[in-house]
């Protein structure tokens, strides 16, 4: 199935693949109530988070008209 194939330098890792096991592994547990609402929990945080710092950041964002008056240094004054 997959041609030649390189030398590797551990033997046994090289007879694996000969060995299958037919030894199904157990069913996963399933999340308990708790685990399921702590996670989205974590999510809906960061979730929100996400959105509070955007909704914060866009009017820094905006290209909105320039202020109406500017600041003027008494070092360009002349004295």
């Amino acid at each position: 199935m997959f041609g030649r194939r390189e030398p590797v330098p551990f033997a046994f890792i090289a007879e694996a693949d000969k060995f299958r096991s037919n030894v199904t592994p157990p069913p996963r547990e399933r999340a308990s109530a708790g685990q399921i609402a702590g996670r989205s929990l974590v999510s809906l945080t960061v979730v929100a988070g996400l959105v509070g710092a955007l909704l914060l950041g866009m009017p820094a964002l905006s290209s909105g008209q320039a202020p109406a008056h500017t600041q003027h240094s008494e070092a360009s004054d002349g004295r």
